[in-house]
């Protein structure tokens, strides 16, 4: 039998707390007042634990719009991630797992060959960085020039390049999988250059970032690994594909029926 269900809050609260702008306190309070009455609460806590249901209900919002501005792919978080299975030791996923790095507003940079984990990795770093009220923005290189290249057009990059900055970390996956060019590589100097110091950036790549200038023009890829690597935690991964491995052993799909 369902317990019955808390008296609604006089229609005059209600005003105030949608005026106020206080949703999670107004949705909360019902079944609140309903247990501080019956248990006798003091005042005070009544009002601390009304109050931490807005504060945890601002803050569950706040990070559920960073998630969907930051625009990931796939949504893989460490909840998915088999730290066993990775090439990347152990130690070097617990420190960065840490995200002291992005504190100090240093750089990664995970290379290797494909299907070795480096986006999965990054992305659950990524996502726990939202988990610690971290912004997050989330490109491959073929969007970040194409977002740096309109706001070009429209006169608005410095705009557009501050507004990217704005974020605590900054992450561009799978350089390397498609030829570059002269817009690519200027995308991503403006983008390491505006947050050398300031921000973190993580890359992807299956080229170690000393051959970058084998896919982008020469001076351009010059200037920008040396900002990206000069205070980057470098990371390597090796051995063969997990998704081919996974689809090699029949794990790739749903067996039919």
């Amino acid at each position: 039998m369902s317990s019955p269900k808390a008296p609604a809050i006089p229609d005059e609260l209600d005003r105030i707390l949608r005026r106020m702008r206080l949703p999670y306190l107004r949705k909360a309070a019902p079944d609140v007042l309903a247990t501080a009455r019956a248990q006798r609460w003091d005042p005070a806590e009544v009002l601390r634990v009304l109050l931490d249901e807005e504060v945890t209900g601002r803050a569950s919002a706040t990070r559920r719009q960073r998630r969907k501005t930051a625009n990931f792919p796939t949504g893989k978080t460490f909840s998915s991630w088999r730290p066993e299975k990775s090439s990347i030791p152990e130690a070097t996923q617990n420190a960065l797992s840490t995200l002291e790095w992005v504190g100090r507003q240093e750089n990664l940079a995970v290379a290797g060959p494909s299907g070795t984990g480096k986006s999965h990795f990054v992305e659950a770093l990524a996502h726990a960085a939202i988990e610690n009220d971290m912004r997050v923005a989330w490109f491959t290189l073929e969007t970040l020039t194409t977002a740096v290249g309109k706001a070009k057009v429209d006169g608005t990059i410095a705009r557009a390049i501050s507004k990217i900055c704005g974020c605590d970390l900054i992450v561009i996956d799978d350089i390397g999988m498609l030829p570059t060019g002269q817009d690519a590589a200027e995308a991503f100097y403006r983008i390491t250059d505006a947050a050398y110091e300031r921000r973190s950036i993580a890359v992807t790549s299956n080229i170690h970032p000393s051959g970058f200038d084998s896919i982008l023009p020469k001076t351009l890829a010059t200037a920008t690994v040396d900002r990206l690597l000069h205070h980057a935690h470098l990371v390597t991964t090796k051995g063969d594909s997990h998704r081919l491995a996974e689809a090699l052993a029949g794990k790739g799909v749903i067996p039919l029926n």
